[in-house]
């Protein structure tokens, strides 16, 4: 075997390594989420798929353009108030919250839009580990969902914060996905929008599993 033959090999060699590597773990998704886990852990980690590809979910509700969106869209407009009460209605018992509308102004208006039209309606909890759960995601496996500007704020994440997922950009949120965490959870102060809190039903939390639903979320106005 000649230096050119060498050559040829070698290339073929490591194309065909590349393909292993790309093949054995992918390429993330610019629409995958991650929130940090706890210190100890790794620095991020990515919102892998939990469900199979057929079981994704599909987004409910009135879409953007349609005349019910635009008219809840319309019934938002002007100053939101500082405190607003909802209830997270899932499989596993309601879940009472309060959102910090003088906080995350743009954040809650977005989250009021979505359970005022039913987009959350029967999409599914596709994250869940001991100190968080997360849902919202209309593919169902944390790769689904717009993007918005994100609205970071002092408040810190204590146990039943509320908080929306994003990327790698911290200037930049999921539109729809957002977590609870069921412990403290100081490594998200000032790095992810916090825009409510747990006030009673932290033991529905805790009892949520991968694949549990969101069965509703009412606005208590």
């Amino acid at each position: 075997m000649n230096k050119f033959h060498v050559i040829i090999f070698a290339v073929i060699l490591v194309i065909f390594i590349g393909l292993i590597v790309t093949t054995q773990f992918g390429a993330v998704s610019s629409n995958s989420t991650i929130i940090p886990t706890p210190p100890g852990s790794s620095v991020f980690k990515v919102i892998t798929p939990t469900i199979l590809p057929q079981q994704q979910q599909v987004q409910q509700g009135p879409q953007p353009g349609s005349q019910a969106y635009e008219q809840a869209a319309a019934a938002l407009q002007g100053p939101i108030a500082a405190s607003i009460p909802a209830t997270i209605k899932t499989t596993k018992g309601n879940i009472h919250i309060m959102l910090f509308g003088d906080q995350a102004p743009n954040t809650v208006r977005n989250f009021i839009l979505k359970a005022s039209t039913n987009y959350y309606n029967n999409l599914i909890f596709h994250r869940v580990e001991n100190w968080v759960i997360q849902g919202g995601d209309p593919k169902g496996n944390g790769t689904g969902g717009g993007q918005m500007p994100a609205e970071q704020t002092q408040r810190p994440f204590v146990v039943g914060s509320i908080g929306m997922a994003r990327g790698s950009n911290p200037q930049i949120n999921n539109d729809s996905q957002f977590f609870i965490t069921k412990t403290d959870a100081s490594w998200l102060n000032g790095q992810y929008t916090n825009f409510g809190i747990v006030t009673s039903g932290m033991n529905v939390v805790d009892n949520i599993q991968i694949g549990d639903k969101i069965l509703g979320i009412t606005i208590n106005q």
